[in-house]
């Protein structure tokens, strides 16, 4: 059975930092990508990072390109967003999503993580 399971969320000030961790199991995760997506209260949820397992080949959103770092550790099949310098408006339940390189297809998502930056 397949599972991610997204850890690292917490309250912290505006330019603070925060790793955010989703571990991933159930299965050989070579040909997917990860992606990290936030949804914020009353906004639709949209797409943070993106990294490929195999060749560890990312792209960012432009809102947090130059302040998060998406990376993963394939021994321990999980990836990290390490988010720094953050601001109120990072505000919202992190997700973590398994997506097939083929159809660029999501098929498993995490329960979430929250996180909350105050100013």
């Amino acid at each position: 059975q397949v599972q991610l399971v997204e850890s690292g969320g917490g309250l912290v000030q505006a330019g603070g930092s925060l790793r955010l961790s989703c571990a991933a199991s159930g299965r050989s995760f070579r040909s997917y990508a990860m992606d990290w997506f936030r949804q914020a209260p009353g906004k639709e949820r949209e797409f943070v990072a993106t990294i490929t397992w195999s060749l560890g080949l990312t792209n960012y959103a432009d809102s947090v390109k130059g302040r998060f770092t998406i990376s993963r550790d394939n021994a321990k099949n999980t990836v990290y967003l390490q988010m720094n310098s953050l601001k109120p408006e990072d505000t919202a339940i992190y997700y973590c999503a398994s997506k097939t390189l083929i159809s660029s297809a999501y098929d498993y998502w995490g329960q979430g993580t929250q996180v909350t930056v105050s100013s």
